[in-house]
């Protein structure tokens, strides 16, 4: 059914303000909580924190009164949405356990949003950094194992693949060379702007919360991990803000966040089935409809322009959290070893130039070794084979994935090599 959210019915401003208790009291169980339930609390934290913070840089710089009007009340109900959504999690749940489900989240979105971009540059820019979310699961996965004795299936419950991806110690990069080419605003379909505020939403999130709480353990190497896939994060955000057009406006930014917000409520609350969450996707839809309604009125008196030049007639689907195995196998299988560009392009390791300027900085930053390459020898010692959850096939395909995926040049002291996995997949036990 279509689903114009300029024309539904949305919640009044004036009854948007929450008690305390309706704001914090609600948490869910951590055994029992699907784990797409919990992708969908994660990611829409990071949705919520985006709209917050960029209400505030936009209050910096705007002079219009009803405007400035209209983002201190509304920056205020986002924040209260914010602390309801982040405080689900319940308080038994570990940094590592989050840390798993941050990262599922990475994966399995990444993987369905690539699968429906209409945009094919934006697309392998999706493809590029889903192999690399879907490492940090892997190294994260044996910490989890390690320090609190779980499976990463007690977070990702068989729905993703827990296996070698793009090695860590590899995204690291000139963070010039993550710079991709801009859409273009007056051509790029909703879905692509949807697309793009949704996924440097939940990865700016997530580099906050590593870098927020990868102290919270004592062992050096674990908290060096943390620092390490934290810096990845961080050059994810610059990857793909820098695939959003720079010419548009503050009140068509402001007009794409408000539909950005409509859209992921609507998709959690079409596919939610935990029935204390889903009143809270309803009620918030609600309320961003209100908020995108008006953001719309603001944006034809500034802009004068129509808002579905910009955002369309309906909503668009970013977040349908479902199993992305086989697609990811498959990317995972043809593009190991695909690394960025020098001309906002990509190449693989065999046509990269000598003088590719990512080298110098993983030479810099692996001069000591690499903590997510000794966060295999580690477990190597304890267990003597890594955890790794997926089909036989996969898991046979360790020894040709990590030679394909490894580089020769600028490789970390210590690596673990293609030979020492192969010792290990013919030793797994577990």
């Amino acid at each position: 059914m279509k689903f114009n959210p300029l024309k539904e019915k949305g919640l009044p401003l004036e009854k948007q303000v929450r008690t305390w208790h309706d704001i914090a009291h609600r948490k869910f169980n951590k055994n029992e909580i699907d784990c797409y339930s919990r992708t969908r609390q994660i990611l829409m934290n990071g949705i919520e924190v985006e709209a917050w913070n960029f209400k505030h840089n936009f209050a910096r710089v705007c002079q219009e009164e009803d405007t400035l009007e209209f983002l201190a009340q509304t920056k205020r109900i986002e924040d209260a949405q914010q602390t309801t959504i982040n405080w689900l999690a319940p308080c038994d749940q570990s940094v590592l356990e989050t840390t798993l489900g941050y990262e599922q989240v990475a994966v399995d979105l990444t993987a369905w949003m690539a699968q429906n971009e209409p945009d094919p540059y934006v697309k392998e820019t999706f493809d590029f950094g889903l192999l690399e979310d879907f490492d940090h699961l892997y190294r994260y996965s044996q910490w989890a194992y390690m320090v609190h004795g779980i499976s990463p299936n007690a977070i990702v419950q068989g729905q993703t693949d827990v296996i070698i991806g793009r090695p860590t110690q590899h995204h690291h990069n000139c963070n010039i060379v993550r710079l991709r080419k801009p859409y273009d605003r007056a051509k790029a379909a909703p879905q692509t702007k949807v697309n793009i505020l949704t996924l440097v939403s939940g990865e700016q999130q997530t580099h906050n919360y590593y870098a927020e709480h990868g102290f919270a353990y004592g062992n050096e190497c674990l908290r060096e991990t943390y620092a390490e896939i934290k810096d990845v994060e961080e050059e994810h955000v610059t990857m793909y803000e820098s695939l959003i057009d720079p010419t548009e406006s503050f009140y068509e930014k402001l007009l794409l966040h408000e539909f950005t917000e409509v859209c992921t409520y609507h998709n959690c609350m079409t596919d939610e089935k935990c029935e204390m969450l889903m009143p809270i996707w309803e009620e918030f839809l609600a309320i961003e409809l209100n908020h995108l309604q008006t953001a719309a009125e603001l944006f034809k008196k500034y802009e004068k322009r129509d808002p579905e030049e910009v955002i369309g007639e309906e909503v668009v689907h970013p977040c349908h959290f479902t199993s992305q195995k086989e697609y990811v196998t498959e990317i995972l299988t043809e593009q190991i070893d695909k690394r960025l560009g020098p001309d906002k392009d990509y190449l693989y390791i065999k046509d990269l130039p000598d003088d590719w300027a990512s080298y110098e900085v993983q030479k810099q930053v692996g001069e000591d070794g690499s903590p997510t390459e000794m966060t295999i020898r580690v477990i190597n010692e304890q267990k003597e084979h890594d955890i790794v959850r997926a089909s036989e096939k996969l898991i046979g395909e360790i020894p040709k994935l990590a030679k394909r995926g490894l580089q020769d040049k600028a490789q970390a002291p210590g690596t673990f090599q293609p030979e020492e996995y192969k010792e290990m997949v013919r030793d797994k036990k577990d």
